[in-house]
């Protein structure tokens, strides 16, 4: 019977795919949404519950205008779909809709915005539970629609209640040293009751923080007693990718990591990037796995004295049939979208980009995604066994005739080839 609800389950999961967590950016003057843990920008948005854990959201306006903005507090499932089944007071200390009053202009730059922040727990909320959360920015103006957001920011509470153990290897069930990495993990959940843990119990697992390539729910090889065992999984194989790509601007009378010129069109800087090449072979780079980090050469109020600037890419590369190619980072949200779709030039034989970027350090990479897919692929810069990757374990518990789904572990590790 066990076997027939998880061979349903799969097939549920298969029709109706979880709901990514992206954050995600409704309106084009909003830019550089970043949600961060404990003043960390390098780790994922999960925090633990209670204690002095802390969010931040923060983005900018491009406009020194002041805007009224309210937020609201959203408590989700596994799946990202929201707790219908539970009150807003049951996860909520405080009350929604909230005024931000965290605001600042920027000082002194040449292109106008005003920056915002909300910091989660404050004097006026507070979370009471652990699990998925999304945070919703409106206007609260004169002729502003109230149901539609500016922004969508997503983190996750955890409350650690399961052990997880996780090691990743490049000898996998299907190659060797090839260019596949294959994670194995075990849950121990024996400080929880838990009578089935098949149905009770939900897994994501992520590469690189990316939700197109996300595995949902693998299949436990081996259940024991307070255990699931996931060791020879082939749902947990992953494309090994390549390093990042980086480049850094954090002043415009100086060299500048991957930079090739920089150039003022009033009222823009505009950085030409190194022209990117499809990579034969791995090459060792010290990358963040996709991260972007907001500073600049003096690296003081970072947040309000940084310059937007028009970053142009370029990709020397034979025009790809088989999908379109975009460019790709934690900063990005993991949305495939035109914005960060590449175009390609006939007349120089390249794909090209131009993003209007906040000065910092930014990782990114490319991604060919296939026609009727939504899964971006790395056939520009290959696939290596040796490429360090990060990859995190998120399991939740909801125990019959419980409301809501909590997150009960979180385990984070990097792979570092041989």
């Amino acid at each position: 019977m066990k076997k027939l609800f998880y061979s349903l389950f799969l097939l549920f999961l298969t029709l109706h795919p979880l709901q990514a967590q992206n954050s995600r950016v409704y309106a084009d003057y909003v830019k550089t949404l970043q949600v961060i843990a404990n003043e960390d920008v390098l780790q994922p948005p999960i925090i633990n519950l209670g204690g002095n854990n802390m969010v931040d959201i923060g983005f900018d306006i491009l406009s020194h205008d002041y805007h009224r903005l309210i937020y609201k507090v959203e408590h989700c499932n596994a799946d990202w779909t929201p707790s219908t089944d539970i009150f807003e007071s049951d996860y909520l200390e405080g009350f929604n809709g909230q005024v931000i009053e965290d605001v600042e202009n920027s000082f002194n730059t040449n292109l106008l915005y005003t920056h915002y922040r909300i910091r989660i727990p404050n004097s006026d909320v507070s979370l009471k539970l652990s699990g998925n959360y999304k945070v919703h920015v409106y206007r609260d103006e004169e002729g502003a629609d109230p149901d539609q957001p500016l922004l969508t920011a997503c983190f996750s509470v955890v409350e650690p209640e399961v052990g997880i153990s996780a090691s990743v290897s490049s000898n996998t069930d299907i190659d060797f040293n090839k260019t596949h990495q294959q994670l194995s993990f075990s849950i121990n959940y024996g400080t929880l009751t838990v009578n089935d843990p098949i149905r009770e119990l939900k897994t994501v697992v992520m590469q690189n923080r990316r939700t197109d390539n996300w595995v949902i729910n693998p299949k436990p090889d081996v259940q024991k007693v307070n255990t699931l065992e996931y060791l020879h999984n082939r749902q947990l194989i992953f494309d090994a990718g390549n390093e990042f790509h980086k480049f850094e601007i954090l002043g415009f009378n100086r060299a500048n990591m991957n930079v090739d010129q920089i150039q003022w069109y009033d009222p823009y800087y505009h950085v030409i990037l190194n022209e990117d090449r499809p990579q034969k072979n791995y090459i060792f780079e010290n990358d963040q796995n996709g991260v972007a980090v907001v500073r600049n050469e003096d690296n003081s109020d970072n947040e309000t004295t940084s310059e937007y600037v028009w970053v142009h890419f370029t990709l020397k590369s034979p025009e790809l049939s088989s999908g379109q190619l975009y460019i790709a980072g934690n900063w990005t949200y993991n949305q495939f979208t035109p914005e960060y779709r590449m175009s390609y030039n006939q007349k120089t034989q390249a794909y090209e980009a131009s993003l209007q970027l906040k000065q910092g350090y930014y990782n990114y990479q490319y991604l060919l995604v296939a026609p009727g897919t939504t899964s971006g692929k790395s056939v520009v810069d290959g696939d290596f066994f040796q490429t360090e990757n990060e990859y995190i374990v998120l399991v939740y518990h909801r125990s019959p005739g419980e409301r809501y789904d909590r997150l009960v572990g979180y385990r984070k590790m990097n792979y570092v080839g041989q």
